[in-house]
C-alpha cells in the first residue's frame, strides 16, 4: 500500500476482548487474511503467546493483567504507527486495562468485544482452563474466581454464542469500513 518513499498509511488496532473460550484467538487468526486480502498487512498479537514472550514474570493478578496489557498495547501501537493493522486477541478483564489499551494506542483503537455466555465457553474449552479451573490447579480464573468487566463503550460487541466465525468477521470488517479503518 502506498507510493514508493512516501510514509506508510496510518495502521490502526482491533481490540478483541473477551473470556477464554468467547473466539479471540480463532476470529483474530481468520480475520487476518481478509484484511491482507484488502492490502493490508497484518499482525496477530495473542495474548497467550505475548504473555510468554514478553511477560513471563507476570501472575495473574490484576495488577500483572494491567501491565502486561500495556505492554501489549505499547507493541500495538508501534506496529500501527508504522502501517500494520493488528489484532490484538486478549481476555482484558478490566475496563481500567481497556481504557489504558486506548489511551496508549490512541485514535486508531477499535475495542471488539466478543460477547459469548461462561456456559458456552466452558463447553468449547480450548485449552481446558476452565476443567482445570473446576480441578482446582487453575486459580484467578477470569469469569468464574476473578471477575470480567463488561465492557462499558465498545466500538462493536459480537455475540459469539449466535454468530458463526465468518459471520462474526463480516459484522467486524464492515464496522471497520463504516468507522473508516478500512474502504467499504
Amino acid at each position: 500500500m502506498g507510493t514508493p518513499g512516501a510514509p506508510p498509511p496510518t495502521g490502526f488496532v482491533v481490540w478483541l476482548e473477551g473470556l477464554s473460550g468467547s473466539g479471540k484467538t480463532t476470529i483474530s487468526r481468520a480475520l487476518a487474511p481478509r484484511l491482507r486480502s484488502m492490502g493490508w498487512k497484518v499482525e496477530v498479537l495473542d495474548g497467550d503467546e505475548m504473555r510468554q514472550m514478553f511477560s513471563p514474570e507476570l501472575g495473574f493478578s490484576r495488577k500483572d493483567r494491567e501491565m502486561h496489557a500495556r505492554r501489549v498495547s505499547f507493541v500495538a501501537r508501534m506496529l500501527a504507527r508504522n502501517g500494520v493493522a493488528v489484532l490484538v486477541a486478549m481476555i482484558t478483564p478490566y475496563e481500567t486495562s481497556r481504557q489504558a489499551a486506548r489511551s496508549v494506542v490512541g485514535t486508531r483503537f477499535f475495542e471488539v468485544w466478543l460477547s459469548c455466555p461462561i456456559e458456552i465457553c466452558r463447553q468449547r474449552d480450548p485449552k481446558g482452563i476452565y476443567r482445570r479451573s473446576e480441578e482446582g490447579s487453575v486459580t484467578k480464573m477470569t469469569g468464574v474466581d476473578d471477575p470480567f468487566e463488561e465492557p462499558l463503550n465498545p466500538d462493536l460487541t459480537v455475540d459469539t454464542s449466535s454468530l458463526t466465525v465468518d459471520q462474526s468477521i463480516d459484522r467486524i470488517v464492515r464496522q471497520l469500513a463504516s468507522s473508516g479503518y478500512v474502504a467499504g
